[in-house]
């Protein structure tokens, strides 16, 4: 597992994205099998990589760092597509969900691949809460971002088949899409479940203050991570109220403004964290040692020489990309010499 790169199952997702737009060109039952092979190899090399490194600090992924965090939202969208596409052999998923997977993949170079060491909290009771509390707020925000990659897709999808309908095309080699009415339905209530899931990565963010409320370190209200997300979330809220008082809402003017929604908070979202790993941005969300980067992390080889975080494994918590600060549990992050 140590030989695995980010480049391993990037260049496995590449081919397969390929290999999909070949079916549009000369449909062949040889190129389905080749493209979801090379998905499959590329998933695998993906679930080691993620495995190896969660060794590495005896934290599960999603606690572990920035890096991490993204690269199991691109794994779980490749894991959703390699089942639509096994049993839907001709819907074309690939072409709208494998470029968001490059890019997730993409983002996950530019944050912080440095494990997160936050000062561990006081007491055994307290620091296990925080830890349990830190799990479930990660968890409800990946899917919340989940679902906004969920929507985005399904309103691209939307668009495409409204064109193809409104100028009599057809796809090429049997391929097809859902309905215009299906697409409508499943686009709603993907960011319906999004918002529901987002609130809920809130609650657990109000949960974890309060076991840390004694703190030595409180997260100032106006730090911008705070102030970005909470918005955002404002804004989904508002996104949604004006669509369900639609009294015969357009389906393209829905599917063009929910398309620029979910892309505006995927953009604000992982803009923030990269500029924040890299220190554009001061924020307490990500305390980082000063020390610099040895190699990027799509380049370079696990095993010899990879840096772990030498402490206790259960005093470590990661503060997810998104919402509510966990550095208000524990104090900030800070990596040690």
């Amino acid at each position: 597992m140590g030989n695995v790169t980010v480049f391993c199952f990037l260049a496995s997702y590449l081919v397969a994205f390929a290999l999909e737009w070949t079916r549009l060109v000369r449909p062949m039952s040889i190129n389905r099998i080749v493209m979801l092979g090379f998905a499959a190899a590329g998933l695998l090399a993906h679930s080691l990589y993620l495995v190896y490194r969660s060794q590495q600090t005896s934290m599960p992924p999603l606690l572990n760092s920035t890096h991490d965090w993204t690269l199991v939202l691109a794994w779980l969208a490749v894991f959703v597509y390699l089942i639509i596409s096994l049993v839907d052999s001709d819907l074309p998923l690939g072409l709208f969900l494998l470029p968001l997977v490059l890019i997730l993949i993409g983002i996950a170079y530019l944050v912080s691949d440095e494990p997160n060491a936050l000062r561990p909290a006081t007491g055994e009771a307290v620091r296990t809460a925080i830890h349990g509390w830190a799990m479930l707020h990660a968890t409800l925000l990946m899917f919340g971002l989940a679902g906004i990659c969920l929507g985005l897709v399904l309103s691209l999808m939307y668009l495409v088949q409204h064109y193809r309908l409104k100028h009599k095309q057809s796809l090429k080699g049997g391929l097809t899409l859902p309905s215009l009415a299906s697409l409508a339905r499943w686009n709603r209530q993907a960011v319906i479940w999004a918002v529901i899931l987002f609130s809920a990565g809130l609650l657990a963010g109000v949960v974890l203050t309060y076991f840390a409320r004694n703190d030595s370190r409180p997260l100032s209200w106006s730090d911008p991570v705070v102030l970005v997300n909470l918005s955002l979330l404002a804004g989904l809220f508002l996104f949604l109220t004006w669509v369900s008082r639609l009294r015969q809402p357009a389906g393209r003017q829905v599917a063009i403004i929910t398309a620029c929604a979910c892309g505006l908070v995927l953009l604000a979202v992982f803009g923030l964290q990269v500029l924040t790993g890299r220190g554009v941005l001061d924020t307490q969300h990500v305390r980082l040692s000063p020390q610099p980067r040895v190699e990027p992390a799509c380049c370079r080889r696990l095993g010899k020489g990879s840096r772990t975080v030498d402490s206790d494994p259960a005093s470590l918590v990661y503060s997810p990309p998104v919402l509510l600060p966990l550095t208000i549990a524990t104090g900030g992050i800070e990596l040690p010499s």
